[in-house]
């Protein structure tokens, strides 16, 4: 008899314990402001996400229990988590205009603060979206944000033989390059050799930029600084930005530091939304 998805996840899930994750806590979930302006129908309280030792958060908008809607995931940056996003003022603007165009929002644990879009983590987000797409009206269409090491993440999960598909995926300051991330740090380093159960340098089987490149063209929005000391532009978004479906994908030049305040403007995160806006229009116009 053929296992239903649950059914395989719960399977392929159950032995993995989640690398360097903390425990749940018990606080209350936040209640998530609302932005200036933003109209009625949305729920202003962030559903806790408990999966394998990880906490996320779910938004949706009220309509997303009657009009079916996609789900967009969050990856956070390196040693922040759930809980610093569903915090953040930036985040949550970003995820305000998401909600007002009809997307849920899961902002993701990643399997913990340092994992560095591990497949051990992927694993662990994978449960958590499908848990979260049980929650509302899911239209069966998941894209993904990346910001900074979430880069890493959100690439994966949008690469043949993620355990769930991914549409499109837009990157802020994002890490692509793996490899090039292990050799910048001792820090570094050591986080991904722990993350990835490593003794040596990442093989390119296990780098989603190197994995890119295999892959069918990728609908890609891609914000970056060539003033980010932090994250290389030319190795990191520059090389992943050449591998991207023409046509659907756009390539934001910004100024200033590593996730400096530019990265969460209105205006970003109208440009973010209308991104994945045009990959859902042109999805259902090939449905028709």
């Amino acid at each position: 008899m053929q296992l239903s998805r649950r059914s395989l996840l719960l399977t392929l899930l159950l032995p993995w314990a989640p690398l360097g994750a903390q425990a749940a806590t018990t606080t209350p979930p936040p209640a998530v402001p609302a932005a200036p302006g933003a109209p009625a129908g949305t729920v202003r309280t962030a559903q806790p996400l408990d999966v394998l030792g990880v906490r996320s958060y779910l938004l949706v908008p009220d309509r997303c229990q009657v009009i079916a809607c996609p789900l967009v995931i969050m990856s956070h940056p390196r040693a922040q988590d759930a809980d610093r996003m569903v915090r953040s003022p930036g985040i949550l603007a970003l995820s305000e205009t998401l909600l007002k165009a009809r997307f849920a929002v899961l902002l993701s644990g990643d399997g913990g603060p340092t994992t560095w879009g591990s497949p051990d983590a992927l694993a662990q987000v994978a449960q958590t979206q499908l848990e979260a797409t049980g929650r509302f009206k899911w239209n069966s269409r998941t894209y993904a944000v990346g910001l900074s090491m979430g880069g890493l993440m959100a690439l994966r999960s949008a690469l043949p033989g993620s355990p769930y598909p991914v549409h499109g995926l837009a990157l802020i300051d994002a890490w692509t390059d793996l490899r090039g991330a292990w050799g910048t740090a001792v820090s570094r380093r050591t986080e991904i050799s722990t993350a990835y159960r490593l003794t040596g340098p990442p093989p390119a089987e296990l780098d989603p930029l190197q994995q890119a490149h295999l892959a069918p063209m990728l609908p890609l929005f891609v914000a970056a600084s060539p003033d980010d000391a932090t994250v290389p532009l030319r190795s990191n978004s520059e090389r992943l930005y050449a591998l991207a479906q023409p046509g659907l994908s756009e390539f934001v030049t910004l100024s200033g530091p590593h996730l400096g305040a530019n990265r969460f403007t209105p205006d970003m995160a109208r440009r973010i939304t209308s991104f994945f806006q045009r990959l859902e229009l042109g999805t259902t116009a090939r449905k028709r």
